[in-house]
C-alpha cells in the first residue's frame, strides 16, 4: 500500500501566478494576485498556497472545490482581521490539485509542516517521538530506546510522552526481565560480565550465563508485557517463584521475588483503568487569551505510556475545533494513529479528518467524543491537565516578560527583545573546531532556529578563539544581510550574547564593522574567578563592564542562555569528532565506496597498509580491477 502521505501519491498541477503590485495599496494589490489566480481554477479539489513579495508562504489552505473557495478572499470585508491582513500581504498564489478533499486534507498538513506559515495554526513541538526497540535481528535481542525513523528488523512499542517515560520504563523492565542493553559490538567483545549482571540487570547472554532458550523466555515475557499481557507473566513468575521454595533454592526464589516487585511496581504506575481501552490517544484542549493548551495521553496495551502539553502558534481568533482538527493532521504527519482517538469535543470536518487518517492504516479507525463512563473519566483527566498546563503556562510567560523587561533595562535595548542570540565555540587544542549559536526568545527557546558552524576559513589560526568567534559571526550576518536585508522576517536578534570577555566581544565587533553593521546590541558574558558560576562579568561595546547580584533572575537567566550555548557547542563538537574519528584515507580516493573500502581494509589490514602497498598487491585484492588497482595507486603515489 503507497503512502498517502506522500508527494508522489498527488496529482499536482503546479502553477504560479504572481501580480507586480508592490506600489499599489496593500488590498488592491493583494486581491488583484488573488483575482489572477481565480481566472485560472476550476471546481476542483486541491491545496493553495498564499504567498508574499519575497515568495514565502503565508497561509496553505485546502478546498473541495479550488474555485468556489479562493473566490472567497476576494471579499475582504467578510473576513476576519487576521485573514485581511494576509489577503494585503498576499502578492502570489500556487495551486497543487488532487483527486479528494481528503487527499488535499493531507498534503495541506505535510505543507504547513514543511513551510511553516504565519497565519496557520502550527504544532511547535513536532520532533519524532521515543519508542521502546526489541531487535529481531541477533540470537540474543536487545531492548533500547530508539527514535527515528523504524529501519531496523524488530518490534516498536510507542509512542511514549518523553524520553524520560522510555528511560524509567527501561529501567523497571532491566530490573524484571534481564535483556541486554548494550550493543552488538560490545556483546561480541565481552570476556566477563558488566555492571549491569552485578546488579541483576542483565542475564549475561554475552558471556553465556544464559541458555539461548531461557534467554528467548525471557524475550517472549517482554514482548507479552508490552503488548498488554502483564497478567500471564505475573502467573508464570509466581509459579516459578513458588517452586524454586520447594526445591529450597531461595536465591533463585529470591531473584524471581525482586522480579515480581519490579513487575508490581510497573503495573502501578502505568495501569489505566478504562475498560475496553487497549491501544488510544486521548486529546482536550484549553484556549484562553489568545493561547491554546491540547493535552495529549498516550495508551497502549492498556498501560499509561506518558503524557504531553502541546502550545500551538497562531491560534488567535480560531474556534477550538478548527485548532484541534488542524493539530490532529499535523500532529499524525510521521506517526500512525492508534485505533482510538478520544477528543473533549467534536472536531471541525470531523468525517474529512476521519477519511484522510484511515488512508494510512490497514485497520479501522475510531474518532469519538466521549459523554460518560471510563472513556468520559480519561477525557475529564485530560482537560484537567490541559487547564493546569495552561495556566502554568501563562504564569511563567508574566514572569518571563517581567525579567526581558529588567534586562531591555539593563542593556538599554529600544524594547523587549523578541530574539535574542548567544554564541559560543568548542574545540580541543585546535581540532574539530565548532561555533554555535542558540536562539531563544519570550516564548523559550527556539530549537529549529539553533545553527552550528564548521570552522573551515584557512586563516583562522586553530585553537584562536577570537578568530572562531569573528568567523563564525561574519559568517552568521553576511547570510542575513543577503537573505533579509529588510529586517522584516524576524531573523535579525535583537541582542546577541557573546560568551567569553573583551577579547571575544572585540572580535565580535569586528566582524560586525566589516559587514558594515553597527546597530546590532552585543554584550560579552565572562564567568568570573576561578570560572565561578553566578560572578559573572558582563562587558558592553562602549568598555563598561558590570556585575550583578547574586541571586539576581536576570542573572540567572543570562546564566541559562549562555550554558545552553556552551551545551550546544560541545554536543556538535562531539559529533563532528566521532565522525572524524571514524573516518579514513580511503574515503578521499574518486570511486572507492563502502564495499570496496571493506573490501581492502580486509584484505591489507589498515589504510595505511593500503597507502604503501605496491600496484601488483592492490591488483591481487578481492573486488579490486586493474583500472581501480591503477586509480588506487596514482591517487596515493602520484
Amino acid at each position: 500500500m503507497s503512502d498517502p502521505n506522500s508527494p508522489d501519491r498527488f496529482r499536482e498541477e503546479k502553477a504560479t501566478y504572481t501580480v507586480k503590485g508592490a506600489d499599489k495599496p496593500d488590498f488592491e494589490a493583494g486581491v488583484e494576485a488573488i483575482r489572477a489566480t481565480l481566472a485560472t481554477l476550476v471546481a476542483q479539489p486541491g491545496v493553495y498556497r498564499m504567498q508574499d513579495a519575497r515568495g514565502d508562504v503565508l497561509y496553505v489552505g485546502k478546498a473541495k472545490a479550488l474555485k468556489n473557495r479562493v473566490s472567497n478572499y476576494v471579499q475582504v470585508n467578510r473576513l476576519s482581521r487576521r485573514l485581511q491582513r494576509m489577503v494585503a500581504q498576499t502578492r502570489s498564489m500556487t495551486i497543487v490539485t488532487t483527486s479528494s478533499e481528503a487527499e488535499a486534507l493531507l498534503l495541506e498538513a505535510q505543507f504547513i509542516k514543511k513551510f511553516r506559515p504565519p497565519y496557520n495554526v502550527l504544532l511547535r513541538d513536532d520532533k519524532s517521538f521515543p519508542y521502546i526497540l526489541l531487535r529481531d535481528d541477533h540470537d540474543f535481542p536487545r531492548m533500547y530506546k530508539h527514535r527515528g525513523a523504524q529501519k531496523y528488523k524488530g518490534q516498536y512499542f510507542g509512542p511514549f510522552a518523553s524520553a524520560g517515560s522510555v528511560t524509567s520504563t527501561l529501567n523497571s523492565m532491566q530490573k524484571l526481565f534481564l535483556l541486554r542493553s548494550c550493543s552488538d559490538s560490545f556483546f561480541n567483545n565481552r570476556s566477563r560480565p558488566c555492571l549491569l549482571y552485578q546488579i541483576k540487570r542483565c542475564s549475561a547472554p554475552c558471556v553465556d550465563r544464559i541458555s539461548k532458550k531461557n534467554y528467548a523466555g525471557l524475550v517472549e515475557d517482554a514482548r507479552n508485557f508490552l503488548t498488554g499481557k502483564s497478567t500471564d507473566v505475573q502467573v508464570r513468575l509466581g509459579e516459578q517463584m513458588q517452586s524454586a521454595a520447594d526445591n529450597l533454592d531461595f536465591e533463585l526464589a529470591a531473584s524471581l521475588r525482586d522480579r515480581l516487585k519490579a513487575l508490581t511496581f510497573i503495573q502501578g504506575s502505568q495501569a489505566v483503568r478504562a475498560k475496553g481501552v487497549s491501544d488510544a490517544d486521548i486529546f482536550a484542549l484549553a484556549q484562553t487569551g489568545g493561547t491554546a493548551c491540547i493535552q495529549a495521553f498516550f495508551i497502549r496495551a492498556g498501560q499509561n505510556w506518558g503524557h504531553r502539553s502541546f502550545f500551538p502558534a497562531h491560534v488567535e481568533d480560531i474556534e477550538g475545533p478548527e485548532i484541534l482538527s488542524s493539530f490532529i493532521m499535523q500532529f499524525y504527519q510521521d506517526m500512525p494513529p492508534p485505533r482510538l482517538i478520544l477528543v473533549d469535543r467534536e472536531l471541525a470536518e470531523k468525517k474529512l479528518v476521519h477519511e484522510a487518517l484511515s488512508a494510512r492504516l490497514s485497520h479501522k479507525l475510531e474518532i469519538a467524543v466521549p459523554q460518560r463512563g471510563e472513556r468520559r473519566g480519561l477525557i475529564k483527566q485530560a482537560e484537567r491537565n490541559a487547564t493546569e498546563a495552561l495556566a502554568r503556562r501563562k504564569a511563567e510567560t508574566a514572569s518571563q516578560t517581567k525579567i526581558l523587561r529588567e534586562l531591555t533595562n539593563l542593556f538599554d535595548l529600544d524594547g523587549i527583545p523578541d530574539r535574542i542570540e548567544t554564541y559560543d565555540n568548542s574545540h580541543i587544542q585546535g581540532t574539530n573546531s565548532v561555533g554555535a549559536m542558540i536562539v531563544a526568545g519570550p516564548e523559550g527557546f527556539r530549537k529549529n532556529a539553533y545553527r552550528k558552524f564548521n570552522i573551515k576559513n584557512p586563516d583562522t589560526v586553530p585553537g584562536d578563539d577570537f578568530g572562531m568567534m569573528r568567523e563564525v559571526l561574519e559568517r552568521r550576518f553576511a547570510r542575513a544581510q543577503s537573505e533579509d536585508p529588510d529586517r522584516d522576517k524576524g531573523d535579525w536578534p535583537d541582542l546577541v550574547l557573546i560568551d567569553g570577555g573583551k577579547g571575544q566581544l572585540s572580535a565580535a565587533q569586528d566582524a560586525l564593522g566589516e559587514l558594515g553593521i553597527e546597530d546590532v546590541n552585543l554584550v560579552g558574558v565572562a564567568k568570573g574567578p576561578d570560572r565561578n558560576a553566578g560572578r559573572e562579568t558582563f562587558y558592553m561595546p562602549d568598555g563598561r563592564e558590570f556585575t550583578l547580584p547574586i541571586n539576581s533572575p536576570v542573572l540567572y537567566y543570562l546564566q541559562r542562555l549562555r550554558d545552553e550555548a556552551h551545551r550546544f557547542a560541545i554536543g556538535a563538537h562531539r559529533t563532528k569528532r566521532k565522525k572524524a574519528m571514524g573516518s579514513s584515507p580511503l574515503d578521499e580516493v574518486p570511486g572507492i565506496g563502502p564495499a570496496r573500502k571493506r573490501a581492502l581494509l580486509m584484505h591489507f589490514g589498515t589504510a595505511k597498509a593500503v597507502k604503501a602497498a605496491s600496484l601488483d598487491d592492490l591488483q591481487r585484492a578481492p573486488g579490486v580491477s586493474k583500472a581501480m588497482a591503477q586509480n588506487i595507486y596514482d591517487y596515493f603515489h602520484g
